[in-house]
């Protein structure tokens, strides 16, 4: 099944990674995802022309790209100071998804800004997020001192830092960060 990420209409610059995916997947899952992007895209233009008060359809597809266009840079932002300068496991020797997740995600502090545009999962919970990702962003906020509580009882890591420390990181080491790693595929293997 493909990874929702992929099929999410937020992210437009990846659609040519989604349409090399859909090419691997049988056609029945490629036409879901398909039809469920779709979905999300006609749904948010109808709610712009029937609620929010457009009164054109351009003016309501212009409002569609600007506010994607908008919150694709962050989103990409945010979401490589998660994952960057974090343990890496090997590719032959995987190890379990507990420690992956330890390993491999920190959360980043609650901003109100943040939260509002990408929901708690992805920021403040972003551990969480992984280990459930069907959880609400209201689960994820409950679950996570349960879910902090019981790595540290296992003596896992329970990665969390500032936005600014991983801002910092990210300058100091793009080169080896952004440029000189493998691609992630190749680390972690598809899921």
């Amino acid at each position: 099944m493909l990874d929702r990420n992929l099929a999410n209409p937020l992210s437009p610059n990846l659609s040519p990674v989604l349409a090399e995916r859909l090419r691997e997947v049988e056609l029945r899952t490629a036409l879901r995802t398909l039809g469920l992007i779709s979905l999300g895209l006609y749904s948010q233009y109808w709610l712009l022309l029937n609620v929010s008060g457009f009164r054109s359809p351009s003016s309501a597809l212009a409002c569609m790209l600007i506010t994607r266009s908008l919150l694709a840079h962050p989103y990409l932002h945010v979401n490589i100071f998660q994952h960057i300068g974090l343990p890496m496991f090997s590719p032959d020797k995987k190890p379990r998804r507990i420690h992956m997740m330890s390993l491999g995600v920190l959360n980043l502090p609650r901003l109100p800004v943040l939260d509002w545009a990408f929901g708690h999962s992805l920021i403040s919970c972003h551990v969480e997020h992984h280990l459930f990702p069907r959880l609400s962003d209201n689960m994820c906020l409950k679950v996570k001192p349960v879910v902090s509580r019981f790595l540290h009882e296992k003596q896992l890591p329970y990665n969390e830092d500032s936005y600014l420390a991983r801002f910092r990181l990210f300058l100091q080491r793009y080169e080896e960060f952004m440029v000189q790693t493998p691609p992630i595929t190749e680390l972690v293997g598809l899921q």
